[in-house]
């Protein structure tokens, strides 16, 4: 028996919002969360802009208080998302069985700060003032545990790291255990709080952020001539992911059906994307093969646009591969990038979100800051002001660095 998978609940915690509603509205309303940095001091450093979260509380997401010291910024944002999501879904794991219920929410990179902190410590004081909770602050599946411990999820737990497509390979994966028969329901996605000295530094040190400091909002211009690389954000996105039947059982409040999820590898260079967006076709074609449609019945396309020359350019390059004549007659393309900056392992789990209110709310959040369009990137990038549009599929694209590629495909839901 095909098992089908369906979306009930979502947390966020955005540069644009700290809430789905927030977020969303903010995205429809086409506001950028990019500012000046304040987390950190930023004197010697050549960016000076990022999507931080602000106002931002922790304490009331977690059961025991004392954790919130206990935990890193990333754990602190997954914690949030993932009780998000669990109360929006109505999920209540003490009266299911909580061992057909798994959790998967990656980090990118985990705890830098805490690796950060504690490195000083070490070096400019003792190892013996090293905290004990070093390790798991940092380490990149600690969310997912925290998250599990505190909501007695028994079933598959989990964190897979790919970078920049962390959120997409999680949630995917846990929908492909669904089907295999291996839980009934999942929290999954991504985490990610990379706002740090050394996490500034060395992205910009390889040249892939923006240095438009003089204008932060204007800074993410995916798809835009005079793009100059991405924006660092930071933040969670978390989906309660549940077989249909089960879901009806216990009367959960359907958003969406996920009914696709692609996967590949480019193969090809550390950090760059396949010049023809060869990895990135093969995964958006294996998304759409799993969901039984043709690529023209894919209404809304979420670029991973990250505004960065190569990677916009390859990316549109592989959806005119995928789909073909369509690409350029009827196919809406967006990158939400645009206001939130580059959420990295956390950027899946946001981005889904957008899709799923598209898909309910029949609205396209734009690609902001679209004002000359490269001539090689010759979609319909939903420029500058949200669009209203029937939406019954939508496609989301994740791709990372080690050339890790996953696309998550999503319909209206309907019997």
């Amino acid at each position: 028996m095909d098992r089908r998978v369906v979306i009930t609940g979502m947390g966020v915690v955005s540069p644009v919002g700290n809430t789905v509603d927030a977020f969303w509205q903010n995205l429809t309303a086409g506001k950028s969360g990019i500012r000046n940095i304040e987390l950190i001091d930023t004197t010697d450093l050549k960016c000076l802009i990022a999507g931080e979260v602000r106002d931002f509380e922790p304490e009331p997401y977690f059961k025991n208080p004392r954790d919130v010291r206990r935990t890193d910024r990333f754990t602190q944002f997954g914690m949030a998302a993932g009780v998000m999501a669990i109360k929006d879904a109505g999920l209540e794991p003490d009266k299911l069985d909580p061992t057909r219920i798994g959790c998967m929410i990656g980090s990118g990179i985990g705890g830098l700060t805490t690796m950060c902190t504690q490195s000083e410590i070490l070096l400019n004081k003792s190892p013996s003032r090293v905290s004990p909770f070093t390790i798991p602050m940092m380490i990149s599946n600690i969310a997912s545990g925290m998250v599990s411990m505190d909501y007695d999820l028994r079933g598959p737990n989990m964190a897979i790291v790919t970078a920049c497509a962390t959120s997409n390979h999680n949630i995917g994966e846990a929908w492909r255990m669904i089907k295999f028969g291996d839980a009934d329901a999942f929290v999954a996605g991504g985490s990610e709080a990379s706002v740090t000295p050394l996490g500034v530094a060395g992205f910009s040190n390889m040249k892939a952020l923006s240095t438009r400091n003089d204008d932060p909002e204007a800074a993410s211009r995916p798809f835009d001539l005079g793009r100059d690389g991405f924006v660092m954000g930071e933040g969670a996105g978390v989906v309660v992911i549940e077989e249909l039947e089960y879901a009806k059982k216990r009367g959960a409040n359907i958003l969406a059906e996920l009914i696709g999820y692609g996967v590949s590898a480019d193969a090809y260079h550390l950090t760059s994307p396949h010049p023809e967006g060869e990895g990135a076709a093969r995964c958006m074609e294996m998304a759409i093969k799993h969901g039984g449609i043709s690529a023209d019945q894919v209404d809304y396309v979420n670029a991973h646009g990250t505004s960065t020359p190569m990677g916009d350019l390859c990316e549109t390059k592989a959806i005119k591969k995928v789909f073909g004549d369509y690409a350029k007659n009827g196919l809406m393309v967006s990158s939400t990038k645009s206001m939130t900056g580059h959420l990295l392992g956390a950027a899946g789990g946001v981005e889904l979100a957008a899709c799923v209110k598209s898909v309910m709310e029949n609205v396209i959040a734009p690609t902001i800051n679209l004002d000359d369009q490269d001539p090689e990137c010759d979609l319909d990038y939903v420029a500058n002001t949200a669009r209203e549009a029937k939406v019954e599929t939508a496609l989301t694209n994740s791709f990372g660095f080690g050339g890790h590629n996953a696309s998550l495909l999503i319909r209206k839901f309907s019997n």
